[in-house]
């Protein structure tokens, strides 16, 4: 790691993220949890509530001496790691996942066959730029895909002729 931040992808235990979001952001820490809002159904009611795009993850933007501080958290498993190192999730990712959750898709006729297993790249809307790989298509416009910086799967709607199939 350098002077440089970059952000990172942290896994806490489960169904802290909002509680180590507090706890990181209190310290100093710059911190995204990224919320979706869903509604709820309960015996009596109904509600909508905000809940993590990512069960269990969340994003921090440190330099070198932060790292530790971040780890040393409470509620902080561990960072994702590929080989024993913390990997780097890309500023434009964290971009794209910020103009997902903030911006309303449009809808486009189904003019694409997806199959399952296709490693896919979104061609423009507001998830521009992400990489992953299609694991399951469902109707005509949601796609469930695994993004790989993240290891992560997520259901997202999306309209087909946002994304491109890469070989």
């Amino acid at each position: 790691m350098t002077a440089e931040k970059k952000w990172y992808a942290i896994y806490t235990k489960s169904r802290t993220e909002k509680k180590v979001y507090q706890e990181l952001t209190a310290s100093g820490i710059d911190t995204y949890l990224p919320l979706v809002k869903t509604l709820k159904q309960w015996s009596d009611r109904k509600k909508w509530v905000e809940e993590p795009l990512f069960r269990s993850y969340l994003f921090v933007h440190i330099t070198e001496p932060e790292y530790f501080k971040v780890l040393n958290s409470v509620g902080v498993v561990r960072y994702i790691t590929f080989e024993g190192k913390a990997v780097p999730v890309p500023h434009r990712q964290i971009l794209a996942i910020k103009q997902y959750i903030n911006e309303e898709l449009d809808y486009d006729e189904d003019y694409d066959h997806f199959e399952v297993g296709d490693y896919i790249e979104v061609s423009r809307g507001p998830l521009m730029g992400l990489h992953g790989n299609l694991i399951e298509v469902k109707g005509k416009q949601r796609v469930k895909i695994e993004i790989e910086s993240v290891g992560q799967s997520i259901i997202i709607t999306i309209p087909k002729s946002h994304l491109l199939i890469l070989k």
